[in-house]
């Protein structure tokens, strides 16, 4: 069980954090959405729950749910800018579709 940042990612959680003025780590999840059934969910942590795992890269937390754990794990977390926009990108191995917006997804097999 493994998630990952790059090196983008991490500096961009740590300046958000920064920001923020609080906050412990960045929160992923996953809820049903969308036309191939899946889609992200980023919040930033400000406590670990009990059903939280932690996971570290680049001195920076991500914490997961252990609900969605099955869906993202593996996974790494990118943070790209184009043009005026930038985004989380999860580099999912998990990943079996996207829809054609590719705002939503859907995983191998059953999990």
């Amino acid at each position: 069980m493994l998630i990952t940042l790059t090196e983008n990612a991490a500096k961009h959680i740590q300046q958000q954090l920064v920001k923020r003025g609080k906050g412990l780590a960045l929160r992923v999840g996953i809820k049903k959405s969308g036309c191939s059934g899946f889609s992200y969910i980023f919040d930033y942590a400000d406590e670990i729950k009990s059903d939280d795992l932690l996971f570290e890269s680049h001195e920076t937390k991500v914490v997961v749910d252990i609900s969605s754990l099955p869906y993202v794990d593996g996974s790494q977390i990118d943070f790209v800018k184009e043009g005026l926009n930038s985004s989380f990108r999860f580099i999912n191995p998990n990943i079996d579709n996207t829809c054609g917006c590719g705002d939503s997804f859907s995983i191998k097999g059953s999990v």
